[in-house]
């Protein structure tokens, strides 16, 4: 089915985000490769090696994206409570 190693990595990596709904950035840490690695493999190989599963990771990455305003102020407000409770 793989054509060759980019192909494996990019449908391990989408098996990967549409199993368990992970951000771009966790994605690249564990698979060791950049955050642009990881987006181009989602967003422009996949389309052409997987049609199916294009669809179910551009959802979750939709989704991400539309979050990630909430995940960086719930990070904004742990540092400065951390900031916080160490100065007191």
């Amino acid at each position: 089915m793989y054509y060759n190693e980019i192909d494996e990595r990019v449908c391990d990596i989408a098996e990967y985000v549409a199993a368990t709904g992970a951000t771009v950035r966790d994605t690249a840490k564990l698979f060791g490769v950049s955050k642009s690695t990881v987006h181009k493999d989602l967003t422009e190989r996949l389309k052409n090696l997987a049609p199916q599963l294009y669809e179910v990771v551009k959802n979750v990455l939709s989704k991400n994206r539309a979050e990630r305003h909430i995940r960086g102020g719930r990070a904004t407000k742990l540092k400065y409570e951390t900031e916080k409770k160490k100065t007191s």
